[in-house]
């Protein structure tokens, strides 16, 4: 990450469990957790909304929803 006060900063709660076992299991932390950990209060709303679009109620299956974000992510270059 290129902002080493927000990856380096000790994660609380969920979001600071969910980065322990990444880490503990050698896996890669996804980038946006450390924001959701950095401003908590901030990224709230993001993590609701976000939490929603993937596992509300909709037409397509959570796991095409999932597929959909893995495919855009890598057409983007971007770590999923």
């Amino acid at each position: 990450m290129h902002l080493h006060d927000v990856e380096s900063k000790p994660a609380a709660g969920q979001i600071g469990e969910r980065i322990a076992q990444m880490r503990g299991a050698g896996l890669p932390v996804p980038q946006i957790w450390h924001l959701f950990a950095f401003k908590p209060d901030m990224t709230r709303h993001l993590a609701a909304f976000t939490h929603e679009v993937m596992r509300g109620p909709s037409p397509l299956p959570a796991g095409w929803r999932e597929l959909i974000a893995a495919f855009t992510s890598r057409r983007n270059d971007c770590l999923f």
